[in-house]
């Protein structure tokens, strides 16, 4: 059996081509052919076959294609492993590893070299091509693939050309160098090829033009000059110099992998199947980003085979690399040599990206402190790819694929362990080495420790070390090679602090918090601000803290390892659990306080019994500015979340969750970190049996999805908590659930249901639910068309909020009512009401409500034909909902356009608008909203003259408003759809 990807997807036996069925079934074959005998994940195979939108029948489906191809090629093994499939090749050949056997051949040639062997092996390996590689298939799997498989052949062929130079053929390959670099103008070593071919054909002077040629190409689009190697080749040329084209250095930097690498199969299917160009491996400290990344790397190599380059940027240390010293170390990996290295940093990055824009290089940045460290250090070329390890996600390295590395699992704990001391050891005592692995915190840094202590101490039985690391960690025990020799140092500055910074250095490495404000070790430490500061002082005199900015902190890796150890050996459990419940408290009542009137607070937990909170003193450490003071404690609100979750700590997890979506996320479209802190909660409730505690979460995981415009996913999570609630009978709760559902269903369109499950809460309502429940109301109703009645609930909830100080409430309901008035064609009113919601959103620094505000009053002067100059305003709307990933937002501002091109007169620009929103309404699944965008557009083709699509698109908008029994089924058509119209026959309420 021959397979084939290096062209078609093929099969072929005997000669003759094996059916193999349709496109899917053939992106399967191709995915598990390309995997190379590894793994692949049956969700991963599900995303490579319907590109990330699989219907519901997705993993039926999938075990039928399986099943297909099992019979259409039994001579291959497609076997199922736990969590996907392997495919085993056996006696079959594959073009594709046979192109790269005879690859890695020409490549040992031409390194001894025996051109003639080179050339020879590099013809046979193109010859294994059949066309584009995975031609026929059309998903993104396949065009990125096909991409990298390109790239490998180009390199392949640049070898080749590079045999023949060497033997003196260049007069051959003229005509194709000339085609392939009118293809690929940037990549100079073609060029250079070309410009080596041209000489030895007695062609000095096309060879000069070439290289000019070359030149202004990379200064005009790149903005650099060509590198040194082409430079030289230039200089050769010039002089009458036989020229030569130097051979590339191809440097090989990575670490030595560990040998007894274990566990992270998921991670490492991720980074191996990932087209990220780049990609960002975090996690915590000890967690093995390092050996993950290099495990990969190893992995990786052969697909980038002009080298691999490797640094530490000791990003957690004090001596963190500077860019351009990291810079100059990669120049000179690649053939740089000093004389030539440019001085200053932004020299060398355009030195760098341009010797590396022809080639297929892995760079791996390990240990890098933040984003501002590594943008200089990405490679530009498009055969490259970035492998960054960090405690940091870097969620502002634009484009970057992020890999969160936790604990790992007991199992691969239990493993690792096992394969360090031995694992017939391991099992003969495996309830002490599961004692060890929990005493390690599952960390595989600290496992790897503890079982190198074990394995140098075959007298020291497994029960005895357990107990160790029960009275006091020792994790530091071994660390005492070149650098890391740091135990003596920070146990004579423990021993020198007083019994009160002793304890302030445990308990804060013990609660982890990446950083620490003084808000947070006052809590933990059960202290006043001002006394907090006096130890945390004296512990950065100790050189055991670091200053990271005004009154915040930092704790180096390895003085946590230390402090944490002691922590675990000095002090109770409960009082270390007690100290972390402190610390999520405050983080609750001070989110509340930043929060004040701007966020919707509907799902506020309330406090302990007898919490009296000190006002004053929570207003100062939020400080002036609250959102400000959010961004700064994000990272620790988040993580605090995680923490007392992780500890069992249910309530104060769930309060802290909810009180963080309700203020800091919903504003800021912070996504990733709701879910994050929702689903860690929420595990905690669920082992607590918090009925009530689960129902707050999943309510706010429902309002999650709905901010994501995922309404059938909002919903199921909006039952599953009135389904808990039910369990403890929490009708309040209930309430405020319904009230979410209620909005759901208003923008789904089930307008009856809809009303009826907000009217069923009413009565169970606080007053900050009963104002968002009235509010909710008023907009369910002006879908129905009870205007009168929808204005109503709007005063009465505008009052409601304004009774409550909440400025961000009677903000949203100002804009409503905008709506309500420019429904009944009150467009004075209408404009009034829109202006107040602009201001004051404006004035909370809520971006994206602000981008509806002003959507909001630009459909009025359109209707006021007042609206000439409101384009900008318009498109400045749809980049911020753009970029705060908003769905709806985008889809409706889309629709404005295209009623402000409308009414300047431009029916095929306002067209192309509504093409656009009709395409998102689809995608977010809201038929109310396509039917009033198909009105839109049915008065866009009335203008053109366009009668037949007019009509086609007005029957259709007027069948679905029919079916959901919106206002608009009873409001009359424009006679005929005939004539310029700017809005007459929209009477939308959004």
């Amino acid at each position: 059996m021959k397979l084939r990807v290096l062209g078609p997807v093929e099969a072929v036996r005997e000669g003759e081509l094996v059916p193999l069925g349709g496109q899917k079934p053939r992106t399967l074959l191709a995915a598990l052919l390309l995997a190379e005998e590894a793994l692949v994940t049956s969700a991963r195979l599900i995303d490579v076959i319907w590109d990330e939108e699989a219907p519901a029948t997705a993993s039926a489906s999938l075990h039928t294609y399986v099943s297909s191809l099992r019979k259409a090629l039994p001579e291959v093994g497609i076997v199922t492993r736990p969590g996907g499939y392997q495919l085993i090749l056996g006696e079959s050949t594959l073009d594709y590893r046979e192109f790269t056997r005879l690859a890695k051949e020409g490549r040992t040639a031409a390194a001894a070299g025996d051109h003639k062997a080179a050339k020879r092996y590099c013809e046979l390996a193109l010859a294994t091509w059949g066309g584009l590689a995975l031609t026929g298939l059309s998903c993104r799997f396949a065009t990125t693939s096909a991409a990298r498989l390109e790239s490998l052949k180009l390199a392949v062929i640049e070898a080749r050309f590079d045999a023949c130079l060497a033997l003196g053929l260049g007069d051959e390959l003229v005509d194709e160098l000339t085609t392939l670099v009118a293809e690929h103008g940037l990549l100079e070593r073609l060029r250079g090829q070309l410009m080596l071919a041209l000489h030895q054909a007695g062609r000095q002077a096309d060879a000069l033009a070439c290289y000019q040629a070359g030149r202004q190409l990379l200064v005009d689009q790149l903005g650099v000059e060509p590198g040194p190697e082409l430079q030289e080749v230039h200089r050769q040329v010039l002089h009458g110099i036989p020229p030569t084209l130097k051979a590339e250095a191809v440097p090989g930097q990575l670490p030595l992998d560990m040998a007894d690498f274990t566990g992270r199969a998921k991670e490492l299917r991720r980074l191996r199947e990932s087209t990220a160009q780049v990609v960002v491996v975090a996690g915590k400290p000890g967690s093995g980003k390092t050996a993950l990344a290099v495990r990969a790397s190893h992995g990786l190599a052969g697909r980038y085979p002009d080298g691999q380059l490797y640094i530490d940027l000791q990003g957690v240390h004090g001596t963190a690399v500077e860019a351009s010293e990291a810079l100059g170390r990669f120049l000179r990996a690649l053939g740089v040599p000093d004389s030539a290295v440019a001085s200053t940093v932004e020299e060398r990055a355009a030195q760098y990206r341009s010797l590396l824009a022809s080639r297929a290089v892995l760079v791996v940045l390990d240990d890098a402190a933040n984003e501002q460290q590594v943008r200089a250090l990405l490679p530009g070329g498009r055969r490259c790819a970035c492998l960054v390890t960090s405690r940091r996600r870097l969620d502002a390295l634009a484009g970057a694929e992020h890999v969160d590395l936790g604990i790992m699992d007991e199992a691969d704990c239990l493993t690792l362990l096992g394969r360090i001391i031995g694992e017939e050891r391991m099992v003969a005592h495996r309830d002490a080495a599961e004692e060890i692995v929990r005493q390690c915190g599952r960390l595989p840094l600290a496992i790897r420790i503890a079982g190198g202590r074990l394995a140098a101490r075959p007298d020291l039985s497994l029960a005895r070390m357990a107990a160790r690391l029960r009275e006091q960690r020792r994790v530091l025990d071994e660390l005492a090679v070149g650098d890391l020799e740091v135990r003596g140092s920070m146990a004579l500055s423990y021993d020198s602090l007083g019994p009160a910074e002793r304890r302030a250095l445990r308990w804060l490495a013990w609660l982890g918090a990446p950083e620490l404000g003084i808000w947070l070790v006052a809590a933990a430490l059960d202290t006043d601000d001002d006394t907090a500061e006096v130890l945390l002082d004296t512990l950065v005199r100790a050189q055991l803290l670091d200053v990271v900015g005004d009154r915040r902190y930092r704790m180096h890796t390895l003085v946590g390892v230390f402090a944490w150890e002691r922590a675990e050996a000095e002090d109770e459990r409960a009082t270390l659990e007690t100290a972390a419940e402190r610390a999520a408290h405050r983080a609750f009542v001070l989110v509340e306080t930043a929060s004040g009137g701007t966020p919707m607070r509907v799902l506020k937990a309330s406090r302990p019994d007898g919490e009296q909170p000190d006002h004053e003193q929570l207003r100062a450490a939020v400080g002036a500015h609250p959102l400000a003071w959010f961004d700064l404690e994000q990272a620790t609100l988040v993580h605090l979340v995680e923490r007392a979750g992780d500890l069992g700590l249910a309530a104060a997890a769930a309060r802290l969750a909810s009180a963080l979506c309700a203020s800091l996320f919903v504003t800021r479209n912070h996504f990733d970190q709701w879910w994050r802190t929702h689903h860690a909660a929420l595990e905690a409730t669920k082992r607590a049996h918090d009925f009530s505690g689960q129902g707050l979460l999943l309510t706010g995981l429902g309002w999650l999805r709905g901010e994501q415009d995922r309404l059938d996913e909002a919903a199921d999570y909006y039952h599953q908590a009135l389904q808990a609630y039910d369990q403890v009978n929490d009708l309040d709760g209930a309430a405020v659930t319904r009230v979410m559902l209620g909005s759901v269903l208003r923008e789904q369109g089930h307008l009856a249901e809809a009303l009826m499950t907000v009217d069923e809460a009413l009565p169970r309502l606080n007053r900050v639910a009963e104002a968002r429940a009235r509010h909710c109301r008023g907009l369910i109703l002006t879908e129905l068309g009870k205007l009168d009645e929808a204005l109503r609930e709007c005063i009465g909830a505008h009052n409601a909020y304004h009774d409550l100080r909440d400025r961000h409430g009677v903000a949203l309901v100002s804009r409503t009512i905008g709506l309500v008035h420019r429904a009944a064609g009150r467009l004075p009113e209408a404009a009034e009401a829109c202006e107040e919601a602009l201001q004051l959103l404006a004035a909370t620094g809520d971006r994206l409500m602000t981008a509806y505000a002003v959507q909001a009053l630009v459909k009025v002067r359109i209707r006021q034909g007042t609206a000439e100059r409101e384009n900008d305003r318009l498109l400045e709307a749809l980049q911020t909902c753009s970029e705060m990933k908003d769905g709806f937002g985008q889809a409706l501002v889309l629709r404005t356009l295209g009623e402000w091109e409308l009414a300047l007169g431009t029916p095929e620009a306002a067209l192309d608008y509504l093409r656009r929103s009709l395409n998102r309404w689809g995608q977010l699944r809201l038929p109310l909203w396509r039917a009033r965008t198909l009105r839109s557009r049915a008065i866009a083709l009335s203008v053109l003259g366009k009668n037949d699509e007019a009509e086609s698109a007005w029957s259709e908008a007027e069948s679905i408003f029919a079916a959901h029994g919106s206002r608009e089924a009873g409001e009359p058509r424009p006679p005929g759809l005939a004539g310029r119209s700017s809005s007459g026959a929209l009477s939308e309420p959004s």
